[in-house]
């Protein structure tokens, strides 16, 4: 019986529709979007993959004819059970090129259920294709006629449903709704990006930002900034959280903590060039004709520096750093002291120039059990486990363990420049947040196609050495006049010019939080999964639970 099920046409070309169908239905049922739009995004592809299995009689063929509607399918499945929901985004996409492999490995290694269940699916009705295909086998053509029909008649209803219910929003719906056309439209805009992105040398090649100097110190100057990875303000004992993850920092009297930072994306190859750019979300396409902070203090008479604690990427991040006039990258990442040790290095060896050096840390990354060393497990137990919230316990303990660790390094960062009495000044803030099971939604991790409080609220701190107190009096007085002011991840650039006493008419003192003139009332943005700028408001899609969570943070939205 079973025998002839495998080797029937008709139960491998149902067996087809099936399996593409699930990610479909799965999506119906976490999207809860309004009855017509629903149905329309049921019905279409429904429709569209009974079609398309009836397009030949070979059934072995079109099932490896389907391949990529099955490489989305098996996408989305396991996106579905990382996020809850959405559709496979652009940056998803962009994710698969520029995540190093070793933090690809420590993902997959962490969701295995997900990849078990899809293998399970698709790699039998594969085989089963390639079966088929060898054996010669056919479906009949009046079950093809019949499914023909079916599939007709079920696209008709589905673009009746479209028509009727989506209100002059066809496209709009058709985009962001129906899967797999969705899927397939981020995918074409991830390539895009990653053309702009490979163009870079190009389209920036004649930008200058005409930098000068408008306040030199006689003193050695060191400018340090410190990219943090997936470090939420939530987490950090600094902001109100229950534990000590932050005993160190919390112990300093000369720190201006910045309490209302908020990233302008949730992923890093988006986020990361943002902070090192003096573009804004607003003006996204400007980033592709324009250098970043490395090339900006070089103008201005800086040796400037690039340490990360992470491999190339071949992301937009690594042609910002190429202007530094040093660029390494720790290749075999190790945990951030190796930053520190960069940072002693570099002072020691070179005393004569301003510097300007940027640390990109590993941070609290994804493994958090790999990202401190074991001295650093205070707060257990923290072993690496599979992503459930089951394992809350432990996932929770390993990313506080992460802060705990990013509290150290700070610390040791600010006890270096400290040590060398000179004119220097550190702002640290980090890329995005990440979720950790919070609620009942189950969300985890970060670069979500919808994002959350945890996601968007960042931590961001400054410290100033005694002499930069002193000749940049006025500088640090606004700092912390600033503490409390709304800002983004976009303030990181025009804070460090700013910091730094450079002057460009592409700085806007507007956005440096050293600045008296900063705008308190400028509207904040975030860079959505198609690089269009959304208010941060209510727009972005959270919920009244998230924004009451911005509200218990002091944070209006």
């Amino acid at each position: 019986m079973l025998k002839n099920k495998i080797y029937n046409p008709k139960w491998l070309s149902l067996a087809l529709v099936a399996a593409l169908m699930l990610p479909v239905v799965i999506l119906t049922y976490t999207e809860r979007n309004p009855f017509w739009i629903a149905t329309s995004a049921l019905l279409l592809p429904l429709g569209f993959y009974t079609l398309f299995a009836a397009l030949s009689p070979r059934s072995g063929r079109m099932v490896w004819w389907a391949f990529p509607f099955i490489f989305f399918s098996a996408f989305q499945i396991v996106l579905s059970y990382l996020f809850g929901n959405s559709v496979v985004a652009s940056d998803m996409f962009l994710n698969l090129v520029t995540t190093n492999p070793s933090e690809a490995s420590e993902l997959l290694s962490n969701i295995y259920p997900s990849v078990i269940v899809v293998c399970l699916i698709f790699l039998p009705l594969l085989w089963l294709g390639y079966v088929h295909q060898r054996r010669g086998l056919r479906l009949g053509d009046k079950l093809r006629r019949i499914m023909f029909r079916c599939g007709a008649m079920t696209m008709g209803v589905g673009c009746l449903t479209l028509i009727l219910g989506c209100r002059g929003e066809i496209r709009h719906t058709l985009r962001d709704e129906v899967f797999p056309i969705n899927a397939v439209y981020n995918m074409c805009l991830a390539f895009s990006q990653a053309h702009k992105t490979s163009h870079f040398p190009d389209t920036s090649a004649n930008f200058c930002y005409e930098a000068e100097r408008t306040d030199k110190n006689s003193e050695r100057e060191v400018y340090v900034v410190v990219i943090g990875e997936a470090a939420r303000a939530a987490s950090w004992q600094l902001y109100g959280y229950e534990r000590e993850t932050t005993p160190l920092l919390a112990a300093r009297e000369d720190l201006v903590v910045f309490r209302n930072v908020i990233t302008q994306s949730n992923t890093t190859h988006k986020s990361v060039p943002l902070m090192l750019s003096s573009v804004s979300a607003s003006e996204h396409k400007e980033i592709f004709n324009r250098k970043g902070m490395p090339a900006l203090f070089n103008e201005a008479g800086f040796k400037t520096y690039f340490i990360s604690n992470q491999a190339p990427q071949g992301a937009l991040i690594d042609f910002l750093a190429s202007d530094a006039n040093v660029v390494k990258y720790i290749t075999a990442p190790q945990g951030d002291y190796a930053i520190v040790e960069q940072l002693q290095h570099i002072l020691k060896e070179d005393t004569e120039q301003p510097l300007l050096i940027i640390l990109h840390t590993y941070g609290s990354h994804f493994s958090y059990h790999q990202r401190y060393p074991r001295e650093w497990a205070h707060f257990t137990p923290d072993d690496d486990v599979a992503i459930k919230y089951k394992n809350i316990e432990y996932i929770r303990n390993a990313y506080d363990n992460s802060i705990l660790y990013t509290d150290y390094i700070l610390d040791s960062i600010i006890n270096t420049l400290e040590s060398e009495n000179i004119c220097s000044a550190m702002y640290y803030c980090a890329d995005h947040g990440e979720d950790l099971f919070d609620d009942e939604n189950g969300r985890f991790l970060h670069a979500s196609p919808t994002t959350t409080y945890y996601q968007l609220h960042v931590a961001s701190l400054a410290w100033f050495s005694p002499s930069y107190c002193q000749q940049y009096a006025t500088k640090v007085a606004a700092a912390r006049r600033n503490a409390s002011a709304p800002a983004t991840t976009h303030s990181t650039f025009h804070t460090m010019a700013d910091m730094a006493s450079i002057a460009s008419p592409y700085l806007r003192k507007s956005a440096s939080l050293v600045s008296e003139e900063y705008n308190h009332n400028a509207k904040r943005y975030y860079l959505s999964d198609h690089n269009e700028a959304v208010p941060l408001d209510s727009e972005i899609g959270i919920d009244d639970k998230q924004v009451a969570l911005f509200a218990k943070a002091g944070i209006i939205l």
